[in-house]
């Protein structure tokens, strides 16, 4: 019973190592594989990095498939960017950074409602979110919907009051809206921070 208690304990010492190895390996093989790509990022080389990190590939990682949907995205490859940013955001669902990623490869193929969609969820879950309020907001000015682009602006410039892109297109929502003195007192804020500037003074002539 005790030899057998010790063969039993070397088999399960035994294993454990050999475990042990295949992860050290394998972790090895991965940090090379990410340190590599980065370097081909920088050269421009995005298709190559991307075939670099699926050398390594595992389904469940979200590690790798959001670093495969930011190659694939920067080498125009938006569909195969889209599945990785998604399989990202199945792994880890409550992932902003795999949101806003997603969003690259859908405001690409011009799939404007997913990428309010997924604007909406950053914003329910991080409602003070800068970027996704600025954003929103660019889309809705876009598309001429300038009451609702306000709302947007308007949480921008209420968080960050001396920030000039936030100020600038708030500025521009209120005019088109035709509200002049808002956004004359904006558009004059404008020049404190970027004296001179073109879109500001554009702003105040049309105003006169």
């Amino acid at each position: 019973m005790v030899l057998l208690t010790k063969k039993l304990s070397t088999i399960i010492l035994l294993l454990f190592l050999t475990l042990t190895q295949i992860y050290a390996q394998t972790n090895e093989a991965l940090q090379k594989a990410f340190a590599d790509s980065y370097a081909l990022e920088k050269k421009g080389e995005f298709k190559k990095a991307a075939d670099l990190i699926k050398t390594v590939y595992a389904d469940n990682s979200y590690e790798i498939n959001l670093r495969l949907g930011w190659l694939e995205y920067n080498a125009g490859l938006f569909e195969e960017s889209a599945a990785h940013y998604q399989k990202a955001l199945n792994i880890m669902p409550y992932s902003e950074e795999a949101k806003f990623g997603l969003i690259y490869p859908k405001a690409a193929q011009g799939k404007w409602e997913e990428v309010i969609t997924l604007y909406e969820k950053i914003l329910a879950n991080s409602p003070n979110s800068t970027i996704a309020n600025y954003r929103m907001g660019l889309i809705f000015y876009g598309q001429k919907n300038y009451t609702k682009a306000l709302g947007y602006f308007k949480k921008v410039v209420d968080l960050y009051p001396f920030s000039y892109d936030g100020l600038l297109m708030y500025a521009w929502t209120n005019l088109n809206l035709g509200k002049k003195r808002e956004a004359e007192v904006l558009f004059n804020k404008v020049l404190l921070l970027s004296p001179n500037d073109e879109s500001a003074l554009g702003g105040l002539q049309l105003i006169k």
